[in-house]
């Protein structure tokens, strides 16, 4: 039984998230299995970066329930959580722009937690553009860059668990193909869970196994990202709203 919860990485049912006397998010049932990655859909302002930002903890307007790592989000801040195993990429460039690159990602260990490797070993495997740019101040980087230290970032923790939000956005196709491999081999070789929130249709689906749609704050469609016709259906529906 222990197992089974275990394959369970994320679990919200019935979450409720907003700001002051609004709410943004109605209701949602979603979860995560381990290895597995699922795609929140939708146009901006339907509530996916809001679902997001409960999960992690960063709001404290929310009701309902939502278990990371078998455990309860409810009362427990951003940083308890990243200790556990959640990575989160956000869709700011959260950077500090005044330390370098390295600096960053030395920061971005959780205390007391060790990780197989080096941030040179990290930034030598996935990001080889930003060895050189080791001792360069993050706020000196372009975008892309930015994002790309994020997700060294995300990763050098390593998670069981990641919540991305919106990591193709301004991205070249030559760099979201990147994005892509990495976080596909991640998921092969750790079997991490991963809860990506996307516009990019095409880019989520070739990466998800199952998706669900957004619209003002509910999910109004879901289904498996490998059925024929995924995309059309997707894109045909955020179309008409």
């Amino acid at each position: 039984m222990a197992d089974l919860e275990r394959s369970f990485l994320l679990e919200a049912r019935g979450l409720w998230a907003g700001y002051g006397d609004a709410w943004v998010v109605r209701g949602i049932d979603i979860e995560v299995r381990r290895g597995e990655v699922v795609a929140l859909l939708g146009r901006n302002g339907m509530g996916k970066s809001t679902t997001l930002k409960a999960m992690m903890g960063y709001l404290s307007r929310w009701r309902g329930e939502v278990r990371v790592l078998g455990v309860e989000v409810g009362g427990r801040r951003p940083h308890e959580l990243a200790r556990r195993g959640v990575g989160y990429i956000p869709q700011e460039r959260a950077l500090f722009q005044d330390l370098t690159v390295e600096e960053n990602l030395r920061l971005a260990i959780p205390a007391g937690k060790t990780r197989a490797g080096t941030v040179e070993e990290i930034l030598e495997r996935w990001f080889p553009r930003l060895v050189q740019r080791r001792r360069q101040l993050a706020g000196t980087l372009s975008g892309g860059e930015q994002k790309m230290l994020l997700i060294a970032r995300a990763l050098l923790g390593r998670p069981e668990l990641l919540l991305i939000d919106e990591i193709s956005e301004g991205l070249q196709p030559m760099m979201v193909e990147r994005v892509r491999e990495i976080l596909e081999l991640e998921r092969e070789e750790r079997r991490i869970g991963i809860l990506l929130v996307e516009q990019n249709v095409r880019f989520a689906l070739s990466l998800a196994d199952r998706y669900a749609v957004m619209e003002l704050g509910r999910i109004v469609d879901a289904g498996s990202a490998s059925m024929e016709g995924a995309e059309g259906k997707v894109e045909a529906r955020l179309g008409a709203f």
